[in-house]
């Protein structure tokens, strides 16, 4: 008997490296998990608050530094925040942690952040020596901060909506109250 003949039926070819949509590390994301309006609203947070970081950080020369330090943190960590949040919203790794907490980490993360970045803006726009790159990143940091407040907004109402649905209808009467027990 060939060695052929012997191992043909139960071997495969190798089938190479996998063609198509999904493949390499596009198969490990999955959008799929937030509704459109949060894609589009973490999207626009991680895209804004680099625009915002980046505007800052082109900034050569300031007389009061404070503020333009202090938006350079905070736009920084807002980007890494959002980006991070991202991340274990479209992995797998979304599956491997208790999303109820990853949900609600999101939300005070989301919170947390629109306040401090919106704090920072402002006194970044107290303290700017106003050049045009100072002015761009406290658009962009006012613009993000909003959009962290409106995630923020969305997800409690969507909240809101879990509970409504969760909460049993008051069905029993309030005269069958006050009947006696040994009637």
């Amino acid at each position: 008997m060939e060695n052929g003949a012997v191992y043909s039926p139960t071997t495969e070819e190798d089938p190479g490296p996998a063609r198509g949509p999904r493949s390499g590390l596009a198969a490990y994301f999955f959008m799929g998990r937030l509704p459109l309006l949060r894609r589009v609203l973490k999207g626009l947070q991680l895209l804004l608050s680099l625009l915002a970081f980046i505007c800052e950080e082109v900034v050569s020369q300031c007389t009061l530094c404070g503020g333009l330090y202090f938006f350079e943190f905070v736009s920084c960590s807002a980007f890494l925040l959002s980006l991070l949040i991202l991340i274990v919203y479209c992995t797998p790794f979304y599956e491997r942690v208790d999303t109820t907490k990853v949900k609600s980490s999101d939300f005070y993360i989301t919170l947390g952040t629109g306040c401090v970045f919106l704090l920072a803006s402002i006194i970044f726009v107290s303290t700017h020596d106003r050049t045009s790159a100072e002015i761009a990143a406290i658009v962009f940091g006012f613009i993000a901060s909003f959009m962290f407040l409106l995630d923020f907004i969305t997800m409690l109402y969507e909240k809101r909506q879990e509970s409504q649905l969760r909460k049993p209808e008051n069905t029993t009467r309030a005269e069958a109250l006050t009947e006696p027990l040994n009637a």
